[in-house]
């Protein structure tokens, strides 16, 4: 976690520094021709810096819409996972009563290791092995509940109300490994990153005209830019940086408290 943070903040102040370097690079250009060439130092740029920055914002504008939706959505997830497994469990309760406390007892495993698992996302291997034990708790739940199913004294309910349940307590697992792996392909991050630096050139060419910098102009325009590319990043990654969505798991926390 600690690397990822460390890596999004590195690239936010090194696409500061590299904004205020390319102003100042391109408020030098610009003066240098503009001592060459007064007249035709700025014709034309107006269209090339209209271009551009439309560009930049039409970028920023998906980028952050997207994280954000995305983001939200992983949230919701939570809360989906939440309600389908204390439903599935519930109605355990259909089944024989004889049946019901190893399959509850699995039931509160099974919530334990679903908690833990979205605590390991900067380990790999332990991400694994939380994902490979959930699986097995799955087709443990879902064979013992088979069985208890097919008894002669279970009520024809317990099949038609638990195994729907406890299928969409398994798919939602699926829903959301795909949900943490989501993400735009890395090359929009590049091009948001290339059209930040290219429109702080052209910025810096445009204040060339004025004999002074002006220096809030220039660290405000670098701020909000990487402070923007940030968040964004952030967004991607709830699970690693500092927008985080683990307060969302306290549901689960929740239901397995219900569980006792």
């Amino acid at each position: 976690m600690m690397n990822f943070q460390l890596e999004t903040i590195l690239l936010a102040v090194g696409l500061f520094c590299g904004m205020i370097f390319l102003m100042e690079l391109g408020r030098r250009i610009g003066q240098a021709r503009k001592a060459r060439d007064p007249e035709a130092a700025h014709k034309g740029i107006g269209a090339v810096e209209g271009a551009v920055f439309a560009l930049l914002g039409l970028i920023i504008a998906f980028t952050f819409s997207g994280a954000l939706s995305r983001f939200n959505d992983r949230r919701l997830l939570v809360g989906e996972e939440s309600n389908a497994i204390g439903t599935a469990y519930l109605r355990v309760g259909l089944l024989p009563r004889e049946t019901q406390p190893e399959i509850q007892a699995l039931f509160r495993r099974y919530v334990d290791v679903r908690w833990d698992t979205y605590h390991h996302m900067d380990d790999k291997a332990a991400l694994r092995k939380k994902l490979a034990e959930a699986d097995a708790l799955q087709k443990e739940i879902w064979s013992k509940s088979l069985s208890a199913c097919g008894r002669p004294d279970a009520p024809a309910q317990a099949t038609l109300l638990l195994l729907p349940a406890l299928n969409a307590m398994i798919d939602i697992t699926t829903t959301r490994i795909v949900a943490t792996q989501e993400h735009p392909p890395m090359v929009v991050f590049w091009l948001l990153c290339i059209l930040a630096l290219a429109g702080a050139l052209l910025a810096g060419y445009g204040m060339s005209e004025s004999r002074g910098r002006s220096l809030i102009h220039m660290i405000f325009f670098a701020v909000a830019i990487s402070i923007t590319v940030f968040v964004i990043i952030d967004l991607e990654y709830p699970r690693s940086g500092l927008i985080r969505i683990d307060s969302a798991d306290q549901v689960l926390y929740d239901l397995r408290q219900s569980m006792n």
